[in-house]
């Protein structure tokens, strides 16, 4: 059985504990949209245009709440220069580009398995 978590900076944290705020972490990480923004921006700043294509089916509204989301978590950095019209970019921190790796190794290892995976009836 896990120890509460709480919000406090500590040593231990439990993600299975219901107040831990780890679980915010991971509903963030987790979703699919994330996973492949990342991914995305792993090779350099985007725009948001070049992430919406790259993320094939993703709407304008799902992409600008998942930015925001990675964001507010320090996973991404938005910059804006002023121009006309505006040009903003969105790239990955030091915290996100940490968390690449291991969400990379996650969407390889989709591709590599979905044809071992039961088809959803």
């Amino acid at each position: 059985m896990g120890t509460p978590c709480t919000s406090e900076r500590h040593d231990h944290h439990d993600v299975y504990a219901a107040q831990c705020p780890c679980r915010d972490v991971l509903d963030v990480l987790a979703n699919k949209w994330s996973a492949l923004a990342i991914g995305a921006m792993e090779e350099g700043p985007q725009r948001f245009g070049a992430l919406q294509r790259r993320l094939e089916g993703i709407s304008p509204k799902v992409l600008t709440s998942t930015l925001r989301r990675l964001e507010d978590k320090g996973f991404v950095e938005r910059t804006v220069y002023p121009a006309v019209p505006l040009h903003v970019e969105y790239a990955l921190t030091a915290l996100g580009r940490s968390v690449a790796g291991p969400l990379g190794q996650l969407r390889t290892w989709v591709e590599d398995h979905l044809d071992d995976i039961e088809p959803s009836s």
